[in-house]
């Protein structure tokens, strides 16, 4: 095996107190899926978005219009550290686990081909030390609120 796929993101960072050691020290990469937060740390998504009938999102309960509301806080602290490198939130998540070490690869789904030039947009917003320090400190003191996934889910990803 050379990489492992797993949730990661701001709002997801169980994988820091053991996975990514793990992986550190195997030499394997990381290539981490949802790292827009099923598209709520875009900032696009409030709690007054409504999905269609048929999107996953409408049964995960940090996506809904409750939690939503909540991690508002969170959206908008990542908006404004975006705001100061003249960059999207989007991009600001993207590059935060870019810079977290080189074999880390995100992968942003989308249906929207105008949020692939944004997605790739990432790689050129650069990071600094201080940067993603900023970023943590600050980020890290917010509590996401809502499960990450339904309980009839959660125990198939096994966190």
């Amino acid at each position: 095996m050379t990489a492992l796929q797993s949730e990661y993101s701001r709002w997801w960072r169980t994988l820091e107190t053991d996975v990514l050691a793990t992986l550190e020290a195997l030499g394997m990469g990381f290539v981490p899926f949802s790292p827009l937060g099923k598209a709520v740390l875009t900032g696009k998504i409030d709690a007054a978005t409504q999905f269609d009938s048929t999107e996953f999102r409408n049964s995960v309960p940090r996506v809904s219009p409750e939690a939503r509301q909540a991690n508002t806080t969170l959206v908008t602290v990542l908006a404004a550290s975006a705001a100061r490198k003249n960059a999207t939130s989007v991009q600001l998540a993207l590059a935060w686990l870019l810079a977290r070490t080189p074999w880390i690869v995100p992968i942003p789904g989308t249906t929207k081909l105008e949020c692939v030039g944004e997605n790739i947009g990432a790689a050129a917003l650069e990071l600094t030390p201080e940067d993603v320090r900023e970023i943590e400190s600050t980020a890290s003191s917010i509590t996401v609120q809502g499960d990450r996934y339904p309980a009839n889910l959660a125990h198939l990803a096994g966190r």
